[in-house]
């Protein structure tokens, strides 16, 4: 895994890359083949704390996970927790996707020390229930008018049909109360 870790507001030492790195490549034991990925994280430092942001794509999934607190070695530390959490949680149901798209038997390694208790505590746990089903006209719009549309909903995201390029697209409000769009790549 190739490591791109950048710093915001912060100086990434040579110590604090080399913990970086090797918190998170303690996650290379639960995949079957290491990943040929890069791995991102940002450092940031605000008035109120430090934040690891931590982004892995894979070719089946996108691992991401972040986390604040008042030390950055004990930001890393549960940043790491928390991916660990998110493979063994959504690792049965990756690996039977995997299975049936025709690629690689298992994106994740079974690991030691699994019971069958375990997993099919895992499996009843990985079942999605979609409990409600919508739909609409995608009206074409800018973005501007998508938040606003958004906000006066009260929803989180909106979504919408880009009226100069003719894509769908999604707004959405990030957790800093600010703005994010999505848009298809070319």
């Amino acid at each position: 895994m190739i490591y791109n870790i950048r710093g915001e507001n912060i100086e990434v030492t040579p110590a604090l890359r080399e913990y970086v790195e090797k918190k998170i490549s303690k996650l290379e034991r639960y995949f079957e083949e290491v990943p040929n990925s890069e791995a991102n994280v940002n450092l940031k430092v605000y008035n109120d704390g430090q934040r690891i942001e931590v982004t892995i794509p894979l070719h089946s999934l996108v691992l991401r996970a972040e986390e604040t607190n008042d030390d950055m070695y004990a930001a890393i530390d549960l940043v790491v927790s928390k991916l660990e959490r998110q493979i063994r949680k959504h690792k049965t149901r990756v690996n039977r996707k995997s299975r049936e798209k025709g690629g690689a038997k298992y994106a994740f390694a079974e690991m030691e020390g699994t019971t069958s208790t375990t997993i099919l505590e895992e499996q009843e746990d990985d079942e999605f229930e979609v409990v409600r089903t919508k739909s609409f006209d995608l009206k074409p719009m800018d973005s501007e008018e998508a938040i606003l549309q958004m906000n006066m909903l009260g929803h989180s995201f909106f979504v919408y049909t880009n009226a100069e390029t003719d894509a769908t697209n999604v707004v959405y409000r990030r957790k800093d109360g600010r703005y994010g769009l999505i848009e298809p790549q070319a």
